[in-house]
């Protein structure tokens, strides 16, 4: 079901999302399925040489949580726009939790633009990204078909 614009009010709040901690599990795995293989993400001696106390989540996989909390709330194919800026690195043992609230509601073009303000913390509400994404919703529900 796709959501339409009369369900959306200015002040909504999307369903939070909580992301289990990070782990050098999950660097690995992400480093595999984006190909993103720098090692201050994987190797403890190459972080610490870089003045890290330990490797630390890459930005995109920060990112795609909060992609993740949107795609959870909407259809993708309403996203319009998402962008981030990241304001502090995601350390091992750290839990994203996902938020993102409608800010503004505007009717356009038969559709409806809906903008939301992103935000991701870790588990203390140590600010990690903040965003804002665009989706276009339908004005109504589609009408629904029966068959014969």
């Amino acid at each position: 079901m796709i959501l339409h614009a009369g369900q959306v009010a200015l002040g909504d709040r999307l369903p939070t999302l909580v992301k289990p901690p990070i782990t050098r599990t999950t660097l690995a795995y992400f480093c595999g399925a984006s190909n993103d293989h720098n090692p201050l993400h994987v190797d403890p001696d190459v972080a610490r040489a870089a003045g890290m106390e330990d490797v630390f989540a890459h930005g995109m996989l920060n990112m795609a949580y909060l992609g993740q909390l949107l795609t959870g709330w909407v259809d993708q194919s309403c996203l319009r726009g998402f962008e981030v800026k990241f304001g502090a690195i995601v350390r091992l043992g750290e839990q994203l939790v996902c938020n993102g609230e409608v800010v503004d509601k505007q009717l356009r073009d038969g559709g409806c633009r809906i903008l939301i303000r992103l935000l991701a913390t870790n588990q203390a509400g140590e600010v990690k990204l903040t965003g804002e994404a665009v989706v276009e919703l339908p004005l109504a529900e589609p009408a629904q078909t029966t068959g014969s």
